[in-house]
């Protein structure tokens, strides 16, 4: 799954390590969905996008044009 994690995250100056405090996860699980190895479970999903003030699929796209 396409996501813009990592350009959220750099427009705060924000490192891995920093953004996996805020979310109470591993800097391995950041890089992870980042880089698209892993999609984050609902909970996660949802916690990014309160954490960055948007709506989750403002972040990921799932790539379904529908």
């Amino acid at each position: 799954m396409k996501n813009r994690l990592k350009v959220l995250r750099a427009e705060r100056d924000w490192s891995q390590a920093e953004l996996a405090g805020r979310l109470d996860v591993s800097r391995q699980a950041v890089n992870a969905i980042e880089t698209g190895k892993h999609d984050p479970s609902l909970p996660l999903a949802f916690r990014i996008a309160r954490l960055f003030d948007m709506r989750i699929e403002d972040i990921f796209d799932d790539g379904d044009p529908a």
